[in-house]
């Protein structure tokens, strides 16, 4: 530890994000003796996660929890669940993250969203004193109060989930994208939910994107059409199909991922889905009935669609941390240091080699962006790759550098994602760090509407 004590010292460490990440950081700090502050947008804990709780995750129980974590929740006398098994989100919040927020108590502040965070007294460009100076964080709470917060270190684990990619093929929204945001969802839909299955059961419905999420729509489909005449999918790929679009099948290393892919395939082969390829949306327009048509770049025209779903993947919000010098990638908008290692053309979840805050600082000392935001924009995020990130950036704001710069996470076999085609698209389905790659459980007969498959990009 550092002999010498400021008063910036004695300011907690304040976590954005009350998700898998920020609540592992939350335990770290804690377990180190130092003292976190997790703030929360949303009314609960892992509120993003809860937003897919039909999903089930790729990742077993025994790979989506956090041994220092694990320790604080002992003495509650909380027991982990058969680390063999697969859980949806719904199970992840309710069995893990919620009972860790309990026992953190009032270290965890929800309704509590971060607008802006800088150094105090210095805005982007002022150089004099600067690290000397603690962060200023403001919040604006549920109830319409604001408030400044001074910390020490800041770890942004908000994650990706509240900004999903949009249609247009440019990365910007496709021209009338926005006007028909009424028919456009950019989520897997639950469609054991009866409100949602409405929405879609009889209907046509376009599926964008080539990741897992999308995989797990067309699987979905395919169900709905077996019970509900009419029901339709158009897949819509920026790419064509080859042999690793679906990705690895029977010799995918995480099984349960490969079914996913092959419930797809199938719903494509039995004609449950159209796949539309190389079709790249520059527009959607309405019909005279009010149905939605799409246009590609070339300026072909699909037949209408009752409905369209976007599952391109997610990107960063930046726009709250605009006043700290980050140093991110120009391409992925990840650490600089990070992103040759998860580069989507490159790698899959488990060819990222566990890393640390080495490849986690920025210009601007003690922020930290950790958990599925650190990845940017890329996909196939691993909880247990995030849950060693704040292991190590914990050690270093404790001063433990010899522990920071130490790698302690092994991945297990099932962690080596091959058939990288399966991430073809920026495509994840957590959210806030709602890390670990997610997926069905790993039967074919098990994809269905009454037990929803997963997805992961």
């Amino acid at each position: 530890m550092n002999a010498t004590v400021t008063a910036t010292d004695q300011l907690p460490v304040l976590v954005i994000g009350a998700g898998p990440a920020g609540l592992a950081a939350a335990a770290h700090l804690v377990e180190r003796g130092l003292d976190p502050l997790v703030l929360e947008a949303g009314n609960r804990a892992g509120a993003g996660v809860r937003e897919w709780s039909h999903v089930r995750l790729f990742s077993t129980w025994g790979e989506v929890t956090d041994p220092a974590a694990e320790k604080l929740l002992a003495p509650t006398g909380w027991v982990k669940p058969d680390a063999k098994t697969y859980p949806t989100g719904g199970d992840w919040a309710a069995d893990y993250l919620q009972p860790l927020a309990d026992v953190l108590g009032d270290k965890v502040r929800l309704g509590a969203r971060v607008t802006g965070v800088s150094r105090s007294g210095r805005d982007r460009i002022v150089d004099a004193d600067r690290e000397a100076q603690p962060f200023v964080v403001h919040v604006e709470y549920a109830d319409g109060r604001e408030e400044r917060i001074f910390a020490r270190a800041v770890i942004d684990a908000s994650g990706t989930w509240s900004t999903p990619s949009p249609a247009g093929a440019s990365g910007l929204p496709a021209l009338g994208e926005k006007a028909a945001a009424d028919r456009v969802s950019y989520r897997v839909p639950d469609l054991t939910d009866p409100t949602v299955r409405a929405r879609y059961a009889g209907r046509r419905t376009a599926v964008i994107g080539s990741g897992a999420s999308a995989f797990t729509a067309l699987a979905s489909f395919a169900d709905l059409a077996r019970e509900e005449e009419g029901t339709k999918a158009v897949w819509i790929l920026r790419r064509g199909i080859s042999g690793s679009t679906f990705g690895g099948g029977t010799a995918d290393q995480l099984p349960a991922r490969g079914a996913l892919g092959l419930a797809a395939k199938a719903a494509v082969e039995e004609g449950h889905a159209d796949a539309v390829t190389g079709f790249r949306t520059e527009a959607i327009e309405r019909d005279t009935e009010g149905r939605l048509v799409l246009v590609a770049e070339d300026g072909r025209r699909l037949d209408p669609v009752d409905e369209v779903i976007v599952l391109t993947g997610f990107r960063p919000d930046l726009s709250f941390l605009s006043e700290l010098r980050l140093g991110l990638d120009e391409r992925l908008q990840a650490p600089v240091a990070l992103a040759p290692l998860i580069d989507p053309n490159q790698h899959s979840c488990g060819t990222v080699y566990p890393h640390g805050v080495n490849e986690l600082s920025h210009p601007e000392q003690g922020v930290y962006l950790v958990g599925m935001k650190s990845y940017g924009r890329a996909p196939t995020f691993l909880a247990l790759t995030g849950y060693e990130q704040v292991r190590s950036i914990v050690a270093a704001i404790a001063g433990d550098r010899e522990s920071a710069e130490r790698v302690e996470l092994v991945l297990p076999e099932t962690g080596v994602c091959g058939g990288a085609g399966l991430f073809d698209q920026p495509d994840t389905e957590q959210q806030g760090d709602a890390g670990g790659c997610c997926a069905p459980a790993p039967a074919l007969i098990q994809l269905g509407t009454t037990n929803p498959a997963p997805s992961c990009g």
